[in-house]
């Protein structure tokens, strides 16, 4: 049975305005599962209404088995979310913010705990820091403590690096990965794609409140990725040349730079009819390089696919 279960869900605003259109999704038990969109995609509304925050107009949502309407306490019990916003009492200590969460859940006090979590997201030190004396970065990790702080089952990270720098964003992904050896099923929103490509273990896309495709991430880039092919040159083209119908070819780089876009999944790239072709031609080659598709290649295709479907 799937962790987190979504049937047929949508939610339409007083207004008209449909965030979700019809989202079926199953989730993992441990599994890191990354939602890409736009902004306005519905993401943020997807995990509000699994996390309670708001009812859905209609479908099912269940987490752990627990409905999320009918059962509410049961299923928000075993869920901890860490908000795009840092909505944190600036005056308070770290380590009181995060026991007073676990309080909320109706836990005993377990200082133990709270120091392993606090250890764990590096904030052990700064345990009678004030709020308002951390850094941005420091006060997302008092978010992710508090989220933690009554053992979840099922981690809700929405947006969790947005503004920080590239060396906290690296070590929220090791916090990440642990949080998963340990069983936690985590969910991510993000912008940053590379995030997912890092992290993920499948990956959702979702766009004007429907689900474009989940997908294994290892699966979904050999199935949709390309290669490049660039072949420097010694003397600048200013067109294809003839005898190369058949290839997609592009010059790049003021003609210095012929760049072949081939599926990787094709029984024959054609790159060895390619640079025998370019002998032939008399063309003299300075090097070659082959670049792969990155997932944001892929999550830009299949949202600007689906916008021309629309058109």
């Amino acid at each position: 049975m799937p962790m987190v279960e979504i049937r047929d869900v949508f939610k339409t605003y007083d207004g008209g305005f449909q965030a979700l259109g019809g989202v079926n999704l199953d989730i993992k038990e441990g599994e890191i599962l990354a939602l890409l969109g736009p902004n306005g995609a519905g993401k943020t509304t997807l995990i509000s209404a699994i996390c309670g925050i708001t009812l859905p107009t209609s479908g099912t949502i269940t987490v752990g088995g627990h409905d999320v309407v009918e059962r509410y306490r049961q299923a928000r019990s075993i869920v901890g979310l860490v908000p795009q916003e840092i909505t944190l009492e600036p005056f308070e200590k770290v380590i009181n913010t995060v026991r007073f969460s676990r309080g909320l859940f109706g836990l005993p006090r377990d200082d133990a705990r709270i120091e392993s979590i606090l250890r764990k997201l590096s904030l052990w030190d700064k345990r009678d820091t004030p709020i308002r004396a951390l850094s941005g970065g420091m006060k997302r990790r008092v978010l992710i403590a508090k989220a933690l702080s009554h053992e979840p089952r099922v981690l809700f990270l929405d947006e969790p690096t947005a503004g920080v720098d590239v060396e906290l964003r690296r070590d929220m992904w090791d916090i990440v990965n642990e949080l998963k050896a340990d069983g936690v099923t985590i969910i991510l929103t993000t912008h940053y794609i590379e995030e997912a490509e890092a992290i993920a273990d499948r990956v959702g896309v979702i766009d004007k409140g429907q689900i474009l495709l989940v997908e294994e991430k290892d699966s979904l880039m050999n199935r949709m990725g390309h290669k490049e092919l660039r072949v420097e040159l010694d003397e600048p083209l200013t067109e294809v040349p003839g005898g190369f119908d058949g290839f997609d070819l592009r010059i790049e780089r003021d003609g210095k730079a012929l760049v072949y876009s081939y599926d990787t999944s094709a029984e024959r790239t054609g790159i060895a009819r390619l640079m025998a072709g370019l002998t032939d031609a008399g063309i003299a080659v300075r090097d070659v390089s082959t670049v792969q598709n990155s997932l944001e290649d892929i999550f830009v295709g299949l949202v600007s696919a689906k916008q021309e479907d629309e058109a």
